[in-house]
């Protein structure tokens, strides 16, 4: 059996924030997820800007995780991110075109149309 990681650490919504309608579809996509807990936001190089965002679920925390409780979603975020994350929102809409999940990063200096990448 895996030992388990220790607890993450714990941050607020100034390092990101999930509007009401983020967490709604959150919450309703993790039903559909056997054992996903958590929502585990990362940046990782790629996409038409240089960095790009990724969402997927997470059973359990990592070492060194920082855990942000935000919209009734517990939201996972490795220390790197977390440089490019600061002040993050992640809002949700379900119009037919332009629909989606969008971030509002200010760290971000320039971002492609699909709102999917970002550069510094």
């Amino acid at each position: 059996m895996e030992a388990s990681a220790a607890a993450p650490r714990e941050a607020d919504e100034r390092l990101v924030r999930l509007t009401a309608p983020a967490g709604a579809k959150v919450a309703s996509l993790r039903e559909r997820e056997a054992g996903a807990s958590y929502l585990r936001v990362a940046i990782s190089g790629g996409g038409c800007n240089g960095l790009s965002y990724k969402l997927r679920f997470a059973e359990a925390p990592k070492a060194g995780d920082i855990l942000v409780r935000t919209s009734g979603v517990e939201v996972l975020v490795d220390p790197k991110s977390a440089l490019y994350l600061r002040g993050t929102v992640l809002d949700y809409s379900d119009k037919m075109i332009g629909g989606g999940f969008k971030f509002s990063n200010p760290n971000a200096k320039a971002s492609c149309s699909c709102g999917e990448s970002f550069s510094l």
